[in-house]
């Protein structure tokens, strides 16, 4: 829906805060523009929202691509209340979150592949019902598998703008975080090595 065209004398700062303050979800400065006119420089507003907010209640942040308000982090605890989960996630949901931020699209035998174990059309359901991951696709493969990626309300809830800020391999490994993922590679490159060899061996058999 495009809104009126903005009026030239009209604040351009103050009418994309506006449209920022009234919208229900996040936007896109394509989306944006659709309601204050697409001559308008929305990302120089953008960039002067956000230093203006830096140091209020509420900050004006990026996540995917998409920008939104949120209370500031020094702050969240203000607002923060005690509250019954009603489903908190299983070690196989966390592993396989992790595992898709870090290599999506994957499939999810690619997922098994990596954890070592199978996992259930729950886990992936559960995942997708907190809006963290979502279908991204087939890919063009025998078979045609659907692949899976996280999505801007995972980016949003983590405090992350984009997906290069997940922490490094150094940092997963300092922790202690990496070794079984280090392992199913391991493992993985290992399996694939070897069948390479056998591959040979029959071409080279075949060929004698």
């Amino acid at each position: 829906m495009t809104g009126a065209p903005l009026d030239p004398a009209a604040d351009v700062t103050r009418a994309v805060e506006a449209t920022l303050f009234a919208a229900a979800e996040p936007m896109s400065p394509q989306d944006i523009a659709a309601y204050v006119g697409p001559d308008v420089d929305v990302r120089a507003a953008l960039r002067s929202l956000v230093e203006l907010y830096a140091t209020r209640g509420v900050n004006l942040v990026e996540r995917g691509g998409k920008w939104h308000f949120q209370t500031a982090p020094d702050l969240a605890h203000i607002l923060r209340r005690e509250r019954e989960e009603n489903r908190k996630l299983s070690r196989a949901a966390i592993e396989t979150l992790a595992i898709i931020a870090y290599h999506e699209p994957v499939s999810r035998a690619e997922i098994e592949s990596i954890r070592g174990v199978q996992i259930s059309k729950g886990t992936l359901d559960v995942l997708m019902e907190a809006g963290w991951v979502r279908p991204a696709g087939r890919r063009e493969t025998p078979g045609r598998p659907l692949t899976f990626a996280t999505t801007p309300a995972f980016l949003a809830h983590f405090g992350l703008a984009t997906r290069r800020d997940l922490p490094g391999i150094e940092d997963l490994r300092a922790a202690g975080l990496l070794d079984p993922v280090d392992l199913a590679f391991d493992a993985m490159e290992v399996q694939v090595r070897a069948e390479e060899v056998d591959d040979n061996l029959e071409s080279d058999g075949e060929n004698a």
